[in-house]
């Protein structure tokens, strides 16, 4: 059963078909992926530092592009503020912005948008007003916005709809598009430049053909044409005085490069000061003058050949990935990075949010390996390849509800958000400590700067690492946060003097570590969370088959607010009890439950009803059996006069209390001192061992004299037992 509130859902040829409706070419998808886990050093954090004057902020200076493909408007702008800028995301990829035709009946099919039919700026995902919102609204954060735009043609030519989302006047029968204006003469004709009647492209190899016939019956724009050229530049400069500082360039294959080149020239410099950056697509398949290394000189094109290397090596031995970018791919200042896109994504060709942790492991070695423009990919669910996004019945699209199940928000999954920084730590450092085992788990590092484990096996892997590091203790952020005053609310990893660390890598999983600022060198998980907050660490038992992890989510922000996808990875060092210590508000009443993913990122819900539990004025333990609530508030006081750098821990028989684990005993607090305190959550009717221990700066265990202590916990409580140290 889930609770009371749902979680959220996930997140093409170029030689397409004749009869595809849509303004682009396809290509292919990649299942599979890897997992990669990242620490970051829990010392404080730098906020970023942005003015609130739009225009007068400054770009953070990231280059990993989030693709918020068709997100209306308003949702670019709140995920900008919210998300893309604290993160450290570069710039935001968003849909093409002009009025295209709507095709009448339901589902108004998401290539609606790259079927132009003029260039004003109200669109299925906006007005004019909100788009140039939505810039100000992202450059006020610290991002980039890269506007796609289609240029290569306007409308199908089989298309009989004369009704457009902006409401401009058009006729595909006559190719007359009024709001540009073009007429007919501005478009390709048969014989005079395309050789084939209907003006299909029936030979992909014959340059020709490619950029002067119709892709897919969409009706090709005469682009040696100086007037066409005149309007297009047009049309970007106004783009680009609006704020958008670049562009993802649609059919770009389709377009003469000289062509382009012309119309490239003829654009203004940026509001930031730069020259535009420019995304082809170019789909490969063609060799010569129409392979992708040849539209180079005009700028980066899109990673197809990125994202099918990854998905073979997903999907059999990611050993190989340790000479990847070796050879084979586009240079890496000019590709364009991806995992999957719209296109892909729907063929099967790449991975895809379908293929669950295994998308996620691939976006995340994208992040860590360093090669090319990452582009992040954050679509929305769809059962059928023409599916529209979500909208309202006049084909609008509607805010994006990453709760909702219908839009998947790859760009906010915490692994994937947190290797963001990662990545831009890690820039112009090296790939070095390559470690494999010959087969499906791999490790490097950065430099000395950033290290990250993968597993992309059905078993857990533990194994001692070189990772380059510096001494201290890491915060691993896949599975846990840096918060604003650097605590770690996850697991954290040790790295020796050597830089070594012993590791466990879960299967499907992986643990990244990297360090923004000075390590810490203490306690770091538990000392000390930030103000107004405590550590509550939960432990859960429940045994699993490989392949599965179990992670919490609750009510409150810090627990996800019920989001599988945001939901906090436990930790199986104590197998089959999982923990994950996490800071809580102080005082403050929740529910939780703990889910099952699998390696396939299917989600099973435990069963009953939430669990329920109040945070204290102090560090507290939740003690739980899958689909168990029976919960008793067990406080322990024991009374021990110390002398500095000394603190009382407990452990015990059960796995409340560590199951006798020095290691990992509860550390009571000194509030009341010489009363060292610790309040935790026991299962009803549970007899138990424990004792208190000594722990010193130098990490000597003191155990107090005598036998066991013993307890029976009650049917309900709360219960207070009150100790002295013997």
């Amino acid at each position: 059963m889930s609770p009371v509130l749902r979680p959220r859902s996930a997140d093409a040829v170029e030689q397409r078909h004749p009869g595809t409706p849509r303004g682009r070419g396809s290509r292919r998808l990649l299942p599979g992926g890897l997992l990669l886990a990242s620490a970051l050093a829990a010392g404080a954090l730098l906020p970023l530092s942005l003015q609130s004057a739009a225009h007068a902020s400054s770009p953070n200076g990231g280059d990993v592009i989030a693709n918020l493909f068709e997100w209306n408007w308003p949702s670019v702008a709140q995920e900008c503020t919210d998300v893309l800028g604290p993160k450290g995301y570069g710039a935001v990829q968003v849909a093409p912005p002009e009025d295209s035709i709507r095709i009448g009946g339901a589902p108004h099919a998401w290539w609606d948008v790259y079927q132009p039919v003029g260039y004003d700026l109200n669109s299925r995902m906006g007005t004019e007003a909100q788009f140039k919102d939505m810039v100000t609204a992202c450059h006020t954060a610290g991002v980039k916005v890269y506007s796609d735009v289609v240029l290569n043609h306007m409308a199908g030519a089989d298309q009989s709809s004369t009704d457009s989302y902006g409401g401009d006047t058009f006729s595909t029968g006559a190719q007359s598009y009024s709001q540009v204006p073009y007429s007919s003469a501005d478009f390709h004709q048969y014989p005079a430049n395309c050789p084939n009647s209907g003006m299909a492209i029936n030979d992909w190899n014959n340059q020709t053909q490619v950029q002067e016939c119709d892709l897919s019956n969409l009706e090709d724009l005469y682009s040696e044409s100086d007037d066409v050229r005149t309007k297009e530049a047009a049309y970007l400069n106004k783009l680009i005085g609006y704020g958008v500082d670049g562009f993802r360039v649609d059919a770009a294959k389709h377009i003469n490069q000289n062509d382009f080149a012309n119309i490239e020239s003829r654009l203004n410099t940026t509001l930031w000061g730069q020259r535009p950056y420019i995304l082809q697509e170019v789909f490969p398949g063609s060799g010569g003058n129409l392979a992708p290394s040849a539209f180079e000189a005009n700028g980066s094109v899109i990673g197809f050949d990125y994202a099918d290397t990854l998905k073979s090596q997903f999907q059999g031995n990611i050993a190989g990935l340790k000479t990847f970018g070796s050879s084979g791919l586009e240079p890496s200042a000019k590709e364009g990075a991806m995992v999957t896109n719209h296109d892909t994504e729907r063929d099967g060709s790449t991975l895809s949010y379908k293929n669950g942790s295994q998308y996620t492991l691939a976006t995340e070695f994208m992040l860590a390996r360093g090669y090319g423009t990452p582009s992040v990919y954050s679509g929305f669910a769809f059962a059928n390849r023409d599916d529209s996004p979500p909208a309202d019945s006049s084909g609008f699209v509607t805010r994006t509800d990453c709760g909702s199940g219908a839009w998947v928000c790859t760009d906010r999954v915490r692994g994937i958000a947190n290797m963001v920084d990662w990545h831009n730590a890690a820039a112009g450092q090296s790939v070095a400590n390559w470690w494999d085992n010959g087969n499906n788990a791999i490790a490097f590092s950065r430099g000395s700067t950033a290290w990250i484990a993968l597993n992309n096996s059905g078993a857990a892997v533990t194994q001692t690492f070189s990772t380059g590091l510096a001494a201290g203790t890491y915060c691993d952020i896949i599975h846990g946060d840096i918060s604003s005053s650097g605590t770690c609310g996850g697991p954290t990893v040790t790295v020796d003097a050597a830089g070594k660390a012993t590791v466990t890598v879960n299967p499907g999983d992986s643990v990244a570590l990297y360090a923004r600022t000075a390590p810490c060198t203490t306690d770091c998980p538990t000392s000390p969370p930030p103000s107004g907050t405590v550590n509550e660490t939960f432990n859960e038992t429940k045994t699993t088959v490989p392949g599965q992890n179990v992670y919490l989510t609750g009510s409150i922000p810090a627990l996800g607010n019920w989001s599988t996808d945001a939901a906090i990875a436990l930790s199986s060092a104590s197998y089959p009890v999982w923990r994950a210590t996490v800071a809580l508000p102080a005082n403050t009443s929740f529910e939780y439950k703990y889910i099952v993913k699998d390696a396939a990122g299917t989600v099973t819900w435990e069963s009953g009803a939430n669990h329920t539990a109040r945070t204290g004025s102090t560090d507290g333990t939740l003690n739980d059996t899958w689909g168990s609530t029976g919960q008793v508030t067990v406080t322990f006081d024991e009374t021990k006069t110390t002398v500095p750098g000394q603190n009382v821990y407990l452990t015990g028989s059960i796995p409340a209390l560590a199951n006798w684990s020095t290691d990992a005993a509860i550390k009571l607090s000194p509030t009341a001192y010489p009363t060292w305190t610790a309040t935790l959550n026991i299962p009803a009717n549970t007899s138990f061992e424990y004792k208190y221990i000594l722990k010193d700066a130098a990490g000597t265990v003191t155990w107090e004299s005598g036998s066991n202590r013993t307890f029976t916990i009650p049917a309900s409580g709360p219960v207070t037992l009150n100790d002295t140290w013997k």
